[in-house]
């Protein structure tokens, strides 16, 4: 098994949906960012990558490549759990964290959960998905922005 670490924090900006577990949260900002800036699968995709020494998300999907303006973070996770199984390992389990002051994130866990269990091909029971606050310190206390931390194991596939 290896263990993988990933962290990923976007601004909020105006005229943008907040797209955050692969879903779309209510909110009058969205997130800043080359793709739909989805902080929570970023950082999950930074985990898995990071479990197998692979570099991080913006090696892969480097903001100066128009194939990925605006692309949904569904997608990258997708083939970041591609580039896991090219590589003989399965996702064990994911365990993430979503700083923010706002919006409440608790009604929008289960959805987030199932869907990031659904892209890893895992159950939703291997994955955790927390939020929190910073009590008003910090560029997410200020309401600024939101990040999002996450682990990943990665276990060898038998065979």
């Amino acid at each position: 098994m290896k263990i993988g670490i990933g962290f990923d924090a976007h601004r909020f900006a105006q005229g943008r949906r907040l797209v955050i577990g692969g879903g779309e949260i209510p909110h009058p900002q969205g997130l800043e960012g080359h793709s739909d800036a989805d902080v929570l699968l970023h950082s999950i995709c930074d985990a898995l990558l990071g479990a197998l020494a692979l570099g991080d998300i913006g090696m892969h999907f480097p903001d100066t490549d128009p194939r990925y303006k605006g692309i949904a973070s569904t997608a990258l996770l997708e083939q970041v759990r591609r580039l896991v199984e090219k590589r003989g390992y399965r996702v064990g389990n994911v365990d993430a964290t979503i700083i923010a002051e706002a919006p409440r994130m608790a009604p929008h866990i289960e959805a987030m959960r199932e869907c990031v269990a659904k892209i890893l091909g895992c159950a939703a029971s291997d994955v955790g998905i927390k939020a929190t606050t910073t009590e008003g310190m910090g560029f997410c206390g200020r309401g600024e922005g939101i990040a999002a931390m996450a682990v990943a194991c990665v276990e060898k596939v038998e065979g």
